[in-house]
Parts: structure tokens; sequence; C-alpha cells
């Protein structure tokens, strides 16, 4: 049985670019889509965190120190 005619080295080494290439293309597609999905986590969880502060009755002003509070707190026993 006569098999195909061999690829060039030439060839081999243009395939193999070509797959790189496009898997390259694939990453970087993926990492978009990846940090697009953070986007929509960390814009979920700031409206979680918004609804609670005004809920509360806070201003971010005094969200933010009391938060401050209790990290220094947490730090504080911690230790």
């Amino acid at each position: 049985m006569a098999r195909g005619q061999k690829k060039s080295l030439e060839e081999k080494i243009a395939a193999k670019e070509e797959l790189i290439s496009a898997l390259l293309t694939r990453v970087e597609s993926e990492k978009k889509e990846l940090e697009a999905l953070y986007d929509e986590k960390r814009t979920k969880d700031l409206g979680i965190v918004s609804e609670l502060i005004e809920d509360a009755g806070l201003s971010p002003e005094e969200a933010r120190e009391a938060l401050q509070l209790y990290i220094e707190g947490r730090i504080a026993n911690a230790s």
C-alpha cells in the first residue's frame, strides 16, 4: 500500500507554527472571557455590599470606617 507523500520539514514547521498561533489566539480569547466573568462577579459582589450599606442607612464613608474598625479589631485579636 502506498502511503501519501511525506511532509517536508518546512511544511511540518509551518503546520506547527500555524497550530501554535491558533492556540495562542484561543488562549487570549479565553483570558478575555475569564476577565469578563471576574468583572461580572465583582459587580455582583459590590452590588450585594452596596445593598447592605443602603439597608443599614450608612454612607459609604461610614461603612468604610466601620469596616476599618472591624479589620483593626481582627488584626488585634489575631496577635
